[in-house]
């Protein structure tokens, strides 16, 4: 192995998150009511069992003159807003052949008694024209059928070519006012992709829409890449990698800042034996090492490059990862025998085990919402995935396999992703990265072009950084 890569051409994603994004969301304040009763048109995602929304999402009609790239996103856009929330498990897509209202008349009030015969609930359409400079201009708008009102506008202006942009963040704006959740398909998910025989696995960084588009790798694979986090702006990655040296290989710590490509490194440290995590200021990292015998907690201070011991002892504390708030850090250590989860403060006060369960638990990652803690857990034979309350309480499995772990969260915290290796039929085993939601169903693969593992999520993208 070589030298990771100090400069790393400026990719694509530069005009995925470029200044020449254009947002004007246009909410309406409208009180929506829907159905005869008069009650608030919102689904119930609390509960347990979701009988999915059944939903209208039209072809986009035009305004102007258009080109033939453009007519085609009168199909594009739409569709992948309907692949989007129905995805998310709470909304069903009625068939498009059953509309009796075409794009072009939508563009006036519709006429709501067409689509209560095919009981749509809510009815979504926009209207596309081309702006100068290669822009065009998106208004959608989002109606009560049975309430015959709107709840939704909203006009986006952006380059053509990040037409997928837009339609995830429309995506958001109807799943958050429709669920009173926050939304997570503007977002993105960066990994570790793998290529090569056990012997000989190359590694190397990649990011993808949540969606597995717009893949990127983004390092060469001539030095082992690991652990990948986001931080809180999105804007930088801190992952772990061993260099190869003329000393050996050594383990370090990294920051990859997506704007640029530029890579920075943190330290190397010789006994690193988790990847850092940022807290959710973005000012420090939290990490484990190993010195003298036994693995602790450490802290970083990122502007002066410090580092604070946490937990002390001979036990091996590890997998660290703060609360929302980031007075808190659940970790998990082997200093009551097995491997088990324990919670105290960022100052590494007030410890405490919550983890009571049969076999090891590992990789716990705090959720943004605070109200649950996602682990991995071996017990009989299998790895599984699961949640539990920060004390403790409420814990179950939701997804499992032969090698199943690494949870990380979508904001809101209703979904997460995780990798799980399973077995081909030529006895050789692939790793692939998984979607699914706090009840353990809507469970589905994340397409990547390799083998993909350590994925993490995103935090939902600030439009007014822009």
């Amino acid at each position: 192995m070589h030298n990771i890569m100090k400069n790393i051409r400026h990719s694509n994603l530069s005009f995925f998150y470029s200044l020449s994004l254009f947002l004007i969301i246009i909410l309406s304040a409208f009180q929506v009511k829907s159905q005869e009763d008069g009650t608030p048109l919102q689904i119930d995602i609390t509960g347990g069992k979701i009988q999915p929304m059944p939903i209208a999402i039209s072809f986009f009609s035009t305004k102007g003159e258009i080109n033939e790239n453009i007519k085609t996103l009168t199909k594009e856009i739409p569709d992948l807003i309907a692949n989007n929330l129905v995805n998310s498990g709470f909304f069903k897509l009625l068939d498009r052949q059953a509309y009796m209202q075409k794009p072009e008349a939508l563009v006036n009030r519709p006429k709501f008694r067409d689509w209560r015969i095919i009981d749509a609930q809510t009815l979504i359409f926009g209207i596309i024209s081309k702006k100068p400079q290669d822009k065009i201009s998106v208004s959608v708008q989002m109606w009560d059928v049975y309430g015959e009102r709107r709840m939704l506008g909203i006009t986006l202006s952006i380059k053509a070519r990040s037409w997928r942009r837009i339609a995830h963040i429309i995506s958001d704006k109807v799943y958050e006012r429709l669920t009173g959740e926050t939304g997570y398909f503007d977002t993105r998910i960066v990994y570790v992709s793998e290529t090569g025989d056990q012997k000989n696995k190359v590694k190397r960084l990649a990011i993808m829409d949540q969606d597995g588009a717009n893949h990127k790798f983004l390092t060469d694979g001539k030095s082992l890449v690991l652990t990948p986090r986001f931080s809180p702006n999105q804007q930088l990655i801190t992952f772990f990698a061993y260099r190869n040296l003329k000393s050996g290989l050594k383990p370090s710590v990294y920051l990859y800042e997506l704007s640029t490509g530029k890579i920075d490194i943190l330290g190397e440290f010789e006994g690193m034996s988790f990847a850092p995590r940022f807290s959710p200021d973005g000012k420090k990292l939290v990490m484990s090492l190993a010195q003298n015998g036994s693995t602790n907690i450490h802290l970083m201070d990122l502007k002066t490059r410090n580092l604070k011991q946490l937990t002390r002892g001979r036990s091996i504390d590890t997998s660290p990862s703060f609360s929302p708030n980031g007075k808190k850090i659940v970790f998990n250590s082997d200093r009551s025998g097995g491997r088990h989860l324990y919670i105290m403060s960022n100052r590494g006060k007030d410890l405490k085990r919550i983890s009571f369960g049969r076999g090891s638990y590992a990789t716990p990652v705090w959720s943004p919402r605070g109200d649950y803690i996602a682990f991995t857990k071996f017990t009989r034979g299998r790895f599984y995935i699961g949640l539990m309350r920060p004390d403790g309480t409420a814990e179950r499995l939701i997804a499992e396999g032969y090698l199943a772990e690494g949870p990380t969260w979508a904001p809101g915290g209703r979904v997460l992703s995780f990798f799980r290796q399973t077995q081909k039929d030529d006895e050789t085993f692939k790793t692939r990265i998984y979607v699914i939601d706090i009840t353990g169903n809507r469970e589905r693969e994340i397409i990547t072009p390799e083998d993909a593992s350590d994925p993490a999520w995103s935090p939902k993208y600030n439009v007014s950084n822009n």
